[in-house]
């Protein structure tokens, strides 16, 4: 069993096979797939994903679709939470990488966001690019010890902080590239109880289908290059991985989503 815990399968780049992807993955023993929105018109595509595939989806406004974003926007998240009860609220966070971000309107937008998971105990999905000290402390701020940062890429100091507050850490297509050192020193140093798989298909292909379009059934193959790295078998990468993310999933949708 092997778990997807980041991918956009709602994503217009899946409109012409989403169907072919789906069954690729599952023949490649990808049993379950997690998909985050990006904005509130998204929200439709990804809940169709549960629909139709049976995909586990979260709800959030990214942080680098600032521009689409309106302040009533989360009143009508929270609606969306209470009424579509997802897994997880995601995709969100901070991103002081893209130019021309506004940082007050993201940190604005994320603290309330984190505020929606509080009060609905729901994990989050991290979006996190040279922002990793900020997004901690806005997690330690609202107490939020549930969640996955996504494609993780801090130092080790970092990454102990995100363990310490029960988060845990999102490891895919990158991994698989051999000058990938920052990335692959972690993936063979961190705990195994701390890392979750994911592919953030189309995005970030491996290594073997660079510049192409990435999709969820190569979690497989990311799979094989952690095991490789680690020394362990693929089975017992594949038990472990998915026992995480069970762990970040399994226990959430139970708040009311009432105010402070």
């Amino acid at each position: 069993m092997l778990i997807d815990t980041h991918c956009h399968l709602d994503a217009p780049e899946f409109a012409a096979d989403r169907d072919a992807v789906v069954v690729r993955a599952r023949d490649a023993g990808v049993t379950t797939v997690v998909v985050p929105a990006i904005t509130l018109a998204t929200f439709p595509d990804t809940l169709d994903t549960r629909r139709r595939y049976g995909c586990q989806v979260a709800l959030g406004l990214h942080p680098v679709y600032e521009a689409e974003h309106r302040d009533e926007h989360i009143d009508l998240l929270r609606a969306a939470l209470l009424q579509e009860r997802p897994q997880a609220v995601g995709e969100i966070g901070l991103d002081f990488f893209v130019p021309g971000l506004d940082k007050a309107r993201q940190l604005a937008l994320f603290a309330a966001q984190l505020r929606l998971a509080r009060d609905f105990e729901l994990p989050v999905l991290l979006h996190v690019r040279k922002s990793q000290d900020e997004v901690l402390r806005e997690l330690r701020r609202f107490g939020i010890k549930r969640g996955i940062a996504h494609a993780f890429n801090g130092s080790p100091q970092q990454a102990a902080a995100y363990i310490a507050q029960g988060i845990k850490l999102g490891f895919g297509g990158n991994m698989t590239f051999e000058r990938a050192l920052n990335i692959r020193r972690l993936a063979v140093s961190l705990p195994m109880q701390a890392i979750v798989l994911e592919t953030d298909a189309p995005d970030i292909s491996p290594h073997w289908a660079y510049q192409q379009r990435n999709e969820p059934a190569y979690l497989r193959g990311i799979a094989e290059v952690l095991a490789t790295l680690r020394g362990l078998s693929l089975d017992e990468v594949a038990a472990q991985t998915s026992a995480n993310a069970l762990a970040v999933f399994g226990g959430g949708g139970s708040g009311d989503g009432g105010n402070e």
